[in-house]
């Protein structure tokens, strides 16, 4: 927005950097035919997500201390192998199977965007993911992060406000200096009430062709686009 002095962006990243629902089924389709296991891969997939808010309540509401989404994905993982009835796998398996969310693939215009808003902004994560994940989906993925931060270095999940303040403290920077981009409104109403500018990305598919959520912005967002190629562009990048 002209006269504002924004220094760096603040990206969700689980479906709104990558496509954990595509890059997940893929995974989870690819164990099955390798141990010969058959499944609905799709719905596992989708449940698998439906424990991530879940999961991440007991911890912000106090009912747990701090536990990192790695742990909260394996416990979520266990929970529904049995949930769908597929056994055989060995401790390492399930291990290597929770990893496939440090995996996962970026979506056409990530890259691309990513790197023309890094001629201009300081590009950082603020993510639910721990730090671990996100480095090596960044390996994976060629995310060109300038930070990893967010749920595990604020130590609470958002949307608490101290995950966004935390994480903009890290920098050096004032909330009114940070963008947040999502893809999900719901981060951007909680970063807009603590002064942070907002950049809304629609990815109308990122939970499967049925998506009801967060299908358009739902505010007045400070920049609205359908890809970070097209953010970049209106950001002067």
């Amino acid at each position: 927005m002209p006269g504002k002095d924004f220094r760096a962006l603040l990206f969700d990243v689980f479906g709104t950097v990558v496509d954990w629902r595509s890059s997940i089924i893929h995974e989870l389709e690819a164990v099955g035919a390798h141990f010969g296991i058959d499944a609905d891969w799709v719905a596992f997939a989708d449940a698998w997500r439906g424990l991530y808010q879940p999961s991440m309540e007991q911890v912000r509401s106090g009912q747990r201390p701090w536990c990192k989404l790695d742990d909260l994905h394996h416990e979520s993982l266990v929970t529904l192998l049995e949930r769908f009835g597929v056994h055989g796998l060995t401790g390492a398996q399930v291990d290597d199977l929770n990893r496939a969310w440090h995996r996962l693939d970026p979506w056409p215009d990530t890259v691309a965007g990513l790197n023309r808003l890094r001629r201009k902004y300081i590009l950082a994560t603020l993510s639910n993911g721990n730090v671990a994940l996100l480095v090596n989906m960044a390996r994976h993925a060629n995310l060109p992060w300038d930070a990893v931060l967010g749920a595990e270095t604020a130590r609470c999940y958002k949307p608490l406000p101290e995950s966004f303040l935390r994480t903009a403290d890290h920098l050096g920077l004032d909330p009114e200096q940070c963008v947040m981009v999502a893809a999900h409104n719901q981060d951007l109403h909680a970063a807009h009430a603590l002064g942070f500018g907002t950049a809304f990305v629609c990815r109308p598919t990122e939970y499967g062709p049925d998506q009801q959520a967060d299908l358009e912005a739902e505010s007045d967002w400070d920049f609205v686009a359908d890809s970070l190629t097209e953010l970049a562009a209106k950001m002067g990048a």
